[in-house]
């Protein structure tokens, strides 16, 4: 009896790893626009300690950024096409309310990336970024209201 490999299955696996490496690649992306608009809205901070924790988030982007490029590069081969893909708010309170906003929808990214995978480092990586994320959202939550 000859076997034949199962095409469903590579398939399967395939188009798996290429929407992956789409997520990864968004996140990528997403962590280099907020790296660019917490230093923006660093800089328009009413005082030295807001400043202070904004780039202390903005390390934290960084960090994610240097993780996630790896992880796509290893899985890819080849390095991201890296770009901007929000555009900053000019005012401190907006940029307040737009980066509350992202970081929050991109815990549930982050989850759903974790959720998916079936690699653990890739889980490891996106589960503790989502936890930071959640960290910056209550911060920027935290100006929001505590400047009124």
């Amino acid at each position: 009896m000859r076997m034949y490999p199962n095409y469903y299955e590579n398939d399967f696996y395939r188009r798996q790893q290429e929407q992956l490496a789409a997520d990864i690649l968004r996140a990528i992306n997403g962590e280099f626009s907020a790296i660019q608009c917490y230093e923006r809205i660093a800089r328009l901070a009413p005082n030295e300690r807001v400043r202070r924790q904004i780039r202390e988030i903005r390390e934290d982007e960084q960090r994610h950024y240097n993780e996630f490029v790896r992880i796509y590069t290893r899985m890819t081969g080849r390095q991201p096409d890296v770009q901007a893909i929000e555009v900053c708010p000019s005012t401190y309170r907006e940029g307040l309310d737009f980066a509350f906003h992202d970081e929050q929808e991109t815990v549930d990214f982050y989850h759903r990336i974790a959720l998916e995978t079936t690699s653990p480092e890739v889980r490891e990586a996106f589960r503790n970024a989502a936890a930071d994320e959640q960290n910056h959202a209550v911060w920027f939550l935290y100006f929001m209201t505590a400047g009124r």
